[in-house]
C-alpha cells in the first residue's frame, strides 16, 4: 500500500500596523554589511517593500498573545521602515506585509535560515536586468542612483555585453570565472576572444592576466612613448581604436592599430622637423623614431653657448638667490614644520632654475652648414640633438706649405718641372731632367728628400725632450684627445692616437643606458666649456686646473677604450688588456648594474642557456621549476629568478664579478624550496600555475625546445 504523502502548511502573511512591530534578540545580522539603511529605506519609498518582514506573536506568562510582534529576520527591512517613520514619509500605523510563523522552530533559526539559504543574484543576471534597464533608457548614473551602487559598477556591468555570447553562455554554466569574464571584456572583438578561449582553456586554470595578455599582445600600450607623443584625440581622430579595462588598472589601455600609430608618429616627426629646419635655420634635420647608438659617429659637434646675462636677469637672479639663501638658514634651524616656508623655497628655487636655464645661442655660420637629430626620448617627449657637421659641409682649409717648400712656375714644388712630374725618377732624382748648376749662385728650394730627413731628425729630438717633460706629455696627449673628440675637422697634432668616439654596435637600447648617458652629459658639459676655435685649445688646456686636465683627460682616453668582441675581429689581446685594466680600478659589469632580462640576454638565447642561467645561479631544482615552459614563459619566469642573484655570462665577467661565481648557486632556504613528493621538484616563490600539471607537461617540453607560439603556460 502506498505511503501518504505528508501534506505542508505554509505560514500565514497579512498586514501588521507598524507600531505593533519590535526587534527580535535573537537576530543573528549583527554586523553591518551591504546597502545601508538610508539607501534601504529610499529604495523602500520608491518601489514600496518587495520582500515581507517575518514575525512571531509575543506571549505572555500564561501563553496568550500580547498583540506585539517580534522580528527574527527582517531587521534591516524594520529599521529602514522605522527611518521612513521618523522621517514623518510612513505612519505608525501603517499596516507592514508580514509573515507569521506559528513557532514551531527556534527564532535564531528562522534568521539564520532566511540569510544563510538566500543567494546574491548572479553577475550575469545583475548584468541583464541593467541592460534592459539601459535598452528602456536610463543611462548609467541613473541606474547607479537607483540601485545606490557606483556608476564604475554599472559601466562594468554593462560592459561584460562585449564579451561573446559563447562566452557568457559558458560563464553561466559556471564553465568559466568572472574575472576570466572580465578579461575578456577588454576588446569587442568576439571571434578574437573565442580564439584565446580556445587557446587557455586548455590549459588549467587559466589565469586572467594571461587572457589580457593574448588579447593585447598585437596592441600598443597607452603609456608607449608613440602613444604619448602623438596623443589618444590625434589617434582615435585618425580612426584608430583603444582597448580599455574597466575591471583592472590600464594605464589608459591598448592602442589596438599599432601601423595606424606608427604612420602618426612618422607624420608629426616630419612636422616637427620641417619646423625646427625653418624656424632656426638648420641645413638639414634627419628624424627618426629611434638611432642607433653612436649615428653621430664621424661627424664633428659644435656647441652654442649661453645667452649673457641682461641687468634685468642679473638683479632678479641675485635678489632670489639672496633671499632663497636666508631663507634657507633660517628654516633649517628652525624647529618646526612651514608649508608656507616650503611653498616659498619651492618657488624661490624654480625661478633661479629658470634663469640659470638660458636658451644657447649658436653662429649662424655653424646652424648654416649644421643639423640637428630629431628623436624620441623614452617619455614620448622630442629628444633634440644639435649642432652636427657632416664631412662634406666642413668648410675647407687652406694647408700652409712647409718649411723650405715652394710653387715654381710650373705648379711643382722643389723646382721639379713639368716634365719631371710626369717621368721616372731614381733615388728622388728625376731622370732626363738637367740637374741644375749647384754653384750658380741661386739659393734654390731643398729636396723633397733632404726635407724628410731633417724632420725626422727633428722629430727624434722632439720626441726625446718631451719624453723627459712629463707634464707638457700630458697636455699634448691631452691636446690631441680633445681635438679629435671635440673638433674632428680642420685641427691637427704631431702626435698620432686614434681614438673610437662610439661603440660600433646597433643593440637596440644601448643609448639608453646609465652608461651610454653618463658619457654623453660629460661630452655634452666639455663641448659647452671649451673654445669655439680649435686653435685656442692649447691656450685653453694650459690655463686649466689639474683637476679639470685629469678629469678631461680621463673623459678624451676613456672613448679609445673597445673591449668589444665582433665575428671579424676577437681582439684577444686586447681584451686581456682590458680584463687587466677592468681589475685595476675595481670594475665588474654586476657592480655596474647589468643584469639579464629578456631583451638583454634570455630572449636571445636557447632554452638550455636558460636553464644553465638558472642553475647556476640558483641550482637544479630552481632550473626544474621552469624547465618545462616555452622558451617566451621560461625566459620571463628566468628573469625573475635571476632578479638580484648577480649571475652574469662568462663572455660578461670581470675579476670584479668573479666573487659571486664562489658563492654556492642559491641558498635555498631564502626562497623557500619544498619538494614535491610526486614530482620530485621544487615549489619556490613562483606562481602556482607554474606547478600544475608539471609531469604532463614534462613529457611534451623536451620537444619544443624553440618552438614559437602562444603558451600553455601562464605568463
Amino acid at each position: 500500500m502506498a505511503q501518504a504523502i505528508q501534506k505542508i502548511a505554509l505560514n500565514v502573511g497579512r498586514d501588521i500596523p507598524f507600531n505593533k512591530l519590535v526587534l527580535s534578540q535573537q537576530n543573528v545580522r549583527k554586523t553591518k554589511a551591504g546597502v545601508s539603511i538610508e539607501e534601504l529605506a529610499d529604495d523602500i519609498a520608491r518601489r514600496g517593500l518587495l520582500t515581507s518582514i517575518n514575525v512571531r506573536a509575543e506571549l505572555d506568562a500564561e501563553g496568550k498573545e500580547t498583540g506585539i510582534y517580534r522580528i527574527p529576520a527582517g531587521g534591516r527591512r524594520y529599521r529602514a521602515l522605522k527611518l521612513l517613520v521618523d522621517r514623518k514619509q510612513l505612519s505608525k500605523t501603517t499596516g507592514v506585509p508580514c509573515i507569521v510563523s506559528d513557532g514551531e522552530t527556534l527564532e535564531a533559526e528562522d534568521s539564520l535560515a532566511e540569510n544563510v539559504k538566500r543567494i546574491d543574484l548572479h553577475p550575469l543576471d545583475e548584468f541583464r536586468a541593467m541592460m534592459a534597464l539601459r535598452e528602456e533608457g536610463l543611462d548609467e548614473e541613473e541606474i547607479a542612483a537607483r540601485f545606490h551602487i557606483s556608476v564604475a559598477t554599472v559601466k562594468q556591468r554593462l560592459r561584460l555585453a562585449s564579451v561573446s555570447p559563447r562566452l557568457l553562455e559558458l560563464y553561466g554554466d559556471d564553465e568559466m570565472r568572472l574575472a576570466q569574464v572580465m578579461a575578456f571584456s577588454i576588446t569587442k572583438d568576439h571571434a578574437r576572444q573565442e580564439q584565446v578561449w580556445e587557446t587557455v582553456s586548455r590549459a588549467q586554470n587559466p589565469e586572467p592576466y594571461y587572457i589580457r595578455r593574448l588579447l593585447t599582445e598585437t596592441a600598443v600600450r597607452a603609456s608607449d612613448r608613440r602613444a604619448v607623443y602623438v596623443g589618444f584625440e590625434a589617434y582615435e581622430a585618425a580612426g584608430g581604436a583603444i582597448m580599455r579595462d574597466l575591471f583592472e588598472q590600464d594605464n589608459g589601455g591598448w592602442l589596438q592599430d599599432p601601423a595606424l600609430l606608427e604612420q602618426l608618429v612618422l607624420e608629426k616627426l616630419t612636422a616637427d622637423a620641417e619646423a625646427l629646419k625653418a624656424e632656426e635655420g638648420w641645413k638639414w634635420v634627419d628624424a627618426a623614431i629611434d638611432f642607433h647608438y653612436g649615428h653621430t659617429s664621424g661627424l664633428r659637434r659644435f656647441y652654442g653657448k649661453q645667452a649673457e646675462w641682461s641687468e634685468d636677469e642679473l638683479a632678479r637672479h641675485d635678489a632670489a638667490k639672496v633671499e632663497y639663501d636666508k631663507l634657507d638658514a633660517d628654516y633649517a634651524a628652525a624647529a618646526d614644520y612651514s608649508e608656507e616656508t616650503e611653498a616659498r623655497l619651492e618657488e624661490l628655487g624654480n625661478a633661479l632654475d629658470a634663469l640659470n636655464d638660458r636658451p644657447y645661442l649658436f653662429d649662424p655660420d655653424d646652424v648654416a652648414r649644421g643639423g640637428v637629430f630629431i628623436s624620441l626620448a623614452a617619455n614620448g617627449e622630442l629628444k633634440i640633438e644639435r649642432g652636427y657637421v657632416r664631412p662634406e659641409d666642413e668648410p675647407v682649409v687652406e694647408v700652409a706649405e712647409p718649411e723650405g717648400a715652394n710653387i715654381d712656375q710650373d705648379g711643382l714644388g722643389d723646382g721639379t718641372t713639368v716634365a719631371s712630374a710626369g717621368g721616372v725618377s731614381v733615388d728622388g732624382k728625376p731622370v732626363g731632367v738637367e740637374e741644375p748648376d749647384e754653384d750658380d749662385g741661386k739659393v734654390r728650394p731643398l729636396s723633397d728628400r733632404l726635407i724628410e730627413d731633417l724632420t725626422a731628425a727633428r722629430t727624434l729630438a722632439l720626441r726625446n725632450a718631451l719624453a723627459n717633460d712629463p707634464t707638457m706629455a700630458f697636455i699634448a696627449v691631452l691636446h690631441f684627445l680633445v681635438l679629435k673628440t671635440f673638433y674632428h675637422y680642420g685641427a691637427a697634432s704631431c702626435l698620432e692616437i686614434s681614438v673610437q668616439h662610439s661603440v660600433s654596435n646597433q643593440a637596440h637600447g644601448l643609448a639608453e643606458t646609465v652608461w651610454a648617458k653618463e658619457i654623453e652629459q660629460r661630452q655634452e658639459n666639455w663641448g659647452h666649456d671649451l673654445p669655439g676655435d680649435a686653435g685656442e685649445v692649447w691656450g685653453y688646456l694650459i690655463a686649466l686646473d689639474q683637476d679639470s686636465r685629469m678629469a678631461l683627460f680621463a673623459h678624451c682616453a676613456s672613448l679609445a677604450l673597445n673591449a668589444t668582441i665582433q665575428q671579424w675581429n676577437r681582439r684577444a689581446k686586447e681584451n686581456d688588456h682590458a680584463r687587466q685594466l677592468a681589475q685595476s680600478i675595481g670594475f665588474g659589469m654586476v657592480e655596474a648594474g647589468w643584469t639579464p632580462t629578456v631583451d638583454s640576454y634570455l630572449g636571445r638565447v636557447t632554452k638550455a642557456h636558460i636553464l644553465q642561467a638558472v642553475r647556476e645561479a640558483k641550482g637544479e631544482q630552481s632550473a626544474q621549476l621552469i624547465d618545462h615552459l616555452k622558451k617566451p614563459d621560461m625566459a620571463r619566469e628566468a628573469a625573475r629568478l635571476l632578479e638580484g642573484s648577480g649571475w652574469l655570462p662568462e663572455v660578461l665577467r670581470y675579476p670584479a664579478d668573479e666573487a659571486h661565481a664562489d658563492v654556492e648557486p642559491s641558498d635555498l632556504g631564502e626562497v623557500g624550496v619544498i619538494e614535491d613528493e610526486t614530482t620530485g621538484r621544487a615549489d619556490v616563490d613562483l606562481p602556482a600555475f607554474l606547478t600544475e600539471g608539471l609531469e604532463a607537461a614534462v613529457s611534451s617540453a623536451e620537444s619544443e625546445e624553440d618552438e614559437d607560439g602562444h603558451l600553455e603556460a601562464a605568463e
